[in-house]
């Protein structure tokens, strides 16, 4: 069930409306079964998946914490090895098939896999490190195994996040489905600007934009310079539009409901560095593999030298990329933002003296244009090999970006969407929009909901386009 669909318009009322009028010992059992719908109406079968992974992961944390010494240690590492396995299989079968038997061919080996027809469960990387970051946290005793086995599911199923995130941590999250939470007039209604605001992303923006990205990126080798530009750029606001829109979506449900989830998205693109970057862009995974791969590989040993700190980064970033997809396209794009991070580190002392033997901070707002305009110029480059269907296209695409056409028309709905969307970050700053809207009056908050709201009914785009990240 999407986001954008009619059924989410009739089923997100109905649920909220029962869960309050509903006692409150039974809400957990309520939202478990809409959660369960919500999935299904996807792909029925794959719940089943998803109830195994429950179950297995809900067994091992009681296991861990009951467990010692080596016996823990062994629990962690089945349990891990059971959820990377799931992932592995699902995700990762075909393109280790191909790859293989690509290697088998070279080498002049008798050597093939079975083809298997496997469709991706939705959502199931989202799922696996949620589980995952369970299962740690109470290896390290930093959450209590939960007992209570329709908690737990409710913590991985839980609808607003279930199928794009954000990874949610379990000391943040699943206390919440125990505590009691009557109707809050001001929380509904953040909640549901929330909601329209991210409609506004997904149906004006990202639809709008991707008629554009499509257009080009489906047959690249019909373009070249000014088109290749304009639609990788383009592309990074479909993706922005798309993926922070299901974000607030989510966000903006869950607040209804009186749940907080954490936001997966600060302003990424007013970043002045990649690593700031990281820092804004899908926080939720970034954080994850950081807390839970990039911390064990630098502090495994006692002394950090600069060769470690830049082993892990690469490692985490190219874990990064084939998280997104079974694709060199994805290793590529998780290693080129590996190498932006090692090269800044390395470069960082000749950057500060550049800028102070230049008198560039006598200039700060030229600075920060300078920065971020930069910046973008290097997220937008590496979201070329995450659009790109396969390598021939990506390098195609890089080869010709400043060579040839000179002309492309623009989607200019799409256009005036950014604009105003940048426009309103930019006046919002580090707050939520809903902060900004409720210490107006009464005439200018509801003037801008109407505005956004036949902004959507008039150019959205309601051909129910599916969320970018749900095949991840």
């Amino acid at each position: 069930m999407l986001f954008n669909s009619l059924e989410y318009l009739v089923f997100f009322p109905t649920v909220v409306a029962v869960y309050f009028i509903s006692p409150h010992r039974f809400r957990w059992m309520l939202l478990l079964a809409a959660s369960a719908l919500f999935y299904m109406a996807f792909v029925p079968a794959y719940i089943l998946i998803l109830g195994v992974l429950i179950i297995a992961d809900y067994c091992a944390g009681i296991l861990i914490e009951s467990a010692a010494g080596r016996k823990r240690k062994f629990y962690l590492f089945i349990i891990i090895l059971l959820n990377v396995g799931f992932l592995a299989f699902f995700k990762y079968y075909g393109f280790a098939k191909e790859n293989l038997e690509a290697l088998a061919n070279f080498l002049r080996w008798n050597y093939s896999l079975p083809i298997l027809s496997i469709l991706l469960p939705i959502g199931l990387s989202f799922h696996i490190f949620q589980a995952m970051s369970y299962i740690i946290e109470v290896y390290r005793g930093k959450q209590p195994a939960e007992k209570h086995l329709g908690i737990y599911a409710l913590y991985i199923m839980f609808f607003p996040r279930l199928v794009a995130g954000p990874i949610e941590r379990p000391q943040h999250l699943i206390h919440q489905f125990r505590e009691k939470h009557f109707f809050d007039y001001e929380k509904a209604k953040n909640g549901l600007i929330l909601i329209m605001w991210g409609m506004f992303k997904k149906v004006v923006i990202a639809d709008r934009a991707a008629v554009l990205v499509n257009t080009v990126y489906n047959d690249p080798f019909h373009f070249s310079g000014v088109p290749l530009i304009v639609a990788t750029v383009f592309f990074a606001f479909q993706l922005y539009g798309d993926f922070s829109g299901y974000s607030d979506i989510a966000v903006g449900s869950a607040r209804v409901l009186g749940y907080d989830i954490i936001n997966n998205f600060n302003r990424p693109y007013a970043s002045r560095s990649i690593a700031e970057f990281w820092q804004r862009w899908h926080i939720s995974l970034s954080s994850w593999l950081r807390d839970y791969l990039y911390y064990p590989l630098l502090f495994r040993k006692p002394k950090i030298t600069p060769a470690r700190v830049y082993a892990a980064l690469m490692a985490t970033f190219v874990i990064i990329g084939l998280w997104h997809g079974a694709n060199w396209t994805f290793v590529i794009f998780g290693t080129i933002y590996g190498f932006y991070l090692v090269f800044g580190l390395w470069t960082k002392t000749i950057r500060l003296n550049l800028i102070n033997w230049l008198k560039l901070n006598q200039f700060p707002t030229l600075l920060k244009s300078a920065q971020i305009f930069t910046t973008f110029s290097l997220i937008s480059f590496a979201w070329i090999f995450f659009r790109a269907e396969n390598l021939h296209e990506a390098t195609y695409i890089v080869r010709h970006l400043f060579t040839g056409q000179l002309f492309v028309n623009l989607p200019l709905i799409a256009l005036g969407g950014i604009v105003l969307m940048e426009i309103v970050q930019y006046i919002q700053g580090e707050r939520d929009i809903s902060e900004i809207l409720k210490n107006q009056s009464a005439l200018l908050r509801w003037s801008a909901y109407l505005f956004i709201f036949w902004l959507i009914i008039f150019f959205g785009d309601f051909g129910l386009k599916p969320f970018i990240y749900l095949v991840f």
